[in-house]
């Protein structure tokens, strides 16, 4: 799956290419540093600088032997220099480059996420202005409730996605941390200066105090917001899924001409997408689960964070990238039926006002048992007789005593229940008063 559905954009940042392509980065940014102070000779770090690259089959083969992949990466790129290699990876232990290159493309991942959370907020916020006031019945415990609108719905969406960004924006500020202390975090072979340099050319803020790796509480963080993220998108995607029931038949994910649903039964249009999404936020959750183990390592470091890293993080980020541009396509691209809403709505015969009868006589002085029990026990025999309720409620004496035909046909005008819409959409969307 990650294969077929990766954004070459993600790809490209995970791939084995890129991932040395940000060790070299790091390299060449602790020797032009060493070269500043006076640690390494100028002139080794131009040769360095002009020509250090490397080829990746010949990293891989290298390894093959050396069984360590900084220094078959090392040594593949000192075949292209001559003697100035000598100062490659000078002062430097092998999670130093590893961890500090590992947060540029974190960074980057997250960047592409943003974009892509971004592109999801503007299809929402489309789809919420074009229905903000397509009434539907709103649902608890999946039992009709209270009326409401689709874009309340949707506006709760854009809502929720907002937060996603702040989450995700403050978790890449926390990863954007390199380290160049050495072995131990003592600095014991390059003082704290080089690494503020490099850090500073990389665009990252140096850890404040270090073991032999980045604290990975900053990885864990990370991985449960894409999580979380991951969870957002699939609790939207399983509300498509529930609307798209043909009992309800209120919403459709897009179904394209020439599209299957199913090898038996030429008529299904499933809500496959939708489906695909609650199955990887299910993989997401399971990463963050391992990066949250990570975080306990045995003293200043050991390698089984290391193995863990190498699937949870490319395939953490390309996978909610993969759900982030998959659900703006279904957003886009849904079918609504207004009608059946409307249909849904009066389907229960009006019972949905009965906590505004409730208000209404409780206001007019009636105690809230006595109300509750009028309204109640009209309600039920509505569900169980198949009758109008509001035609029930002015038959009642108890309630004819207190409301007027007129009165409790206030109570059932739907307009006054969706009187505040335009205020909640004022909140999420910060729009402004004309």
């Amino acid at each position: 799956m990650i294969a077929r559905y990766t954004n070459p954009e993600m790809g490209r940042i995970w791939s084995d290419q890129r991932r040395y392509e940000t060790w070299l980065q790091v390299e060449l940014a602790a020797v032009d540093a060493m070269a500043a102070a006076g640690i390494v000779p100028v002139d080794a770090a131009r040769d360095l600088r002009a020509k250090a690259t490397f080829n990746v089959a010949r990293i891989e083969e290298i390894e093959q032997v050396t069984q360590h992949d900084v220094i078959a990466f090392t040594t593949a790129v000192a075949e292209h220099v001559g003697p100035a290699a000598r100062w490659l990876h000078f002062g430097l232990t092998s999670s130093d480059v590893i961890d500090t290159a590992q947060a540029l493309q974190m960074r980057d991942a997250c960047d592409l996420l943003l974009r892509g959370l971004a592109a999801l907020m503007d299809a929402v916020r489309t789809r919420a202005a074009e229905h903000r006031r397509t009434e539907m019945i709103g649902r608890t415990h999946g039992v009709h409730a209270e009326p409401m609108t689709f874009g309340l719905k949707l506006a709760l969406w854009h809502a929720e996605l907002a937060r996603a960004v702040t989450r995700i924006t403050r978790a890449r500020e926390g990863i954007s941390v390199g380290k160049l202390s050495g072995a131990v975090g003592t600095y014991a072979h390059l003082p704290p200066s080089i690494e503020e340099a490099v850090c500073r050319s990389l665009g990252l803020e140096p850890a404040p105090v270090a073991s032999q790796v980045i604290q990975r509480d900053r990885h864990a963080e990370l991985m449960t917001v894409v999580a979380i993220t991951g969870s957002s998108l699939e609790k939207f995607a399983l509300e498509v899924r529930g609307l798209q029931k043909t009992e309800i038949g209120e919403l459709e994910e897009p179904f394209a001409k020439g599209q299957k649903g199913s090898s038996a039964m030429p008529h299904k249009r499933n809500p496959i997408g939708c489906e695909q999404i609650v199955g990887l936020a299910r993989l997401l959750r399971g990463n963050a689960h391992a990066a949250l183990e990570n975080n306990a390592l045995w003293h200043e470091r050991d390698i089984s964070h290391s193995s863990v890293e190498r699937v949870i993080l490319p395939d953490s980020f390309i996978v909610l990238d993969h759900m982030l541009r998959r659900f703006t396509k279904i957003v886009a691209g849904m079918v609504v039926y207004p009608v059946r809403m409307r249909e849904n709505l009066e389907r229960s015969r009006g019972v949905v006002f009965s906590g505004t009868v409730l208000l209404e006589l409780a206001r007019r002085g009636v105690s809230r048992e006595d109300a509750y029990e009028w309204v109640q026990r009209n309600a039920m025999r509505a569900f169980h007789e198949r009758c109008d309720f509001k035609s029930l409620l002015q038959a009642d004496p108890d309630v004819a005593t207190v409301l007027t035909d007129a009165d409790i046909e206030r109570a059932f005008d739907l307009n006054e229940q969706l009187r505040h819409v335009d205020d909640i959409y004022t909140r999420v969307f910060q729009e402004v008063a004309v």
